[in-house]
């Protein structure tokens, strides 16, 4: 009986292993979309967290001043960053809930 028991178990693990997978797969799928607070800088992110787009107004290009250009696109960069790490705390939390970190 014990056996029984202990296969059901696995059976069980590979299904959740197989839909972490297929969220971890359409998270990566997903674009995200942030901007600067003045909207001068858009980035477009994916859901591993790759840069796939980058768009920079002209008015925020200023040779005597690269430092709030700099500004700007770490400030969009950090919210698109939060918003990766929320659709990814809000789709795999089910899976990681309970787990040391």
């Amino acid at each position: 009986m014990r056996g029984g028991n202990m296969a059901g178990m696995m059976k069980q693990m590979q299904k959740l292993q197989k839909e972490m997978t297929q969220a971890q797969e359409e998270l990566n799928k997903s674009e995200f979309t942030a901007t600067s607070a003045s909207d001068m800088v858009t980035v477009t992110l994916a859901g591993d967290k790759t840069l796939k787009d980058i768009q920079i107004k002209p008015e925020a290009i200023d040779p005597d001043d690269p430092d709030m250009l700099q500004d700007l696109i770490i400030e969009a960069m950090n919210a698109g960053l939060k918003q990766v790490d929320d659709a990814t705390k809000q789709k795999m939390g089910k899976y990681t809930q309970g787990l040391p970190r």
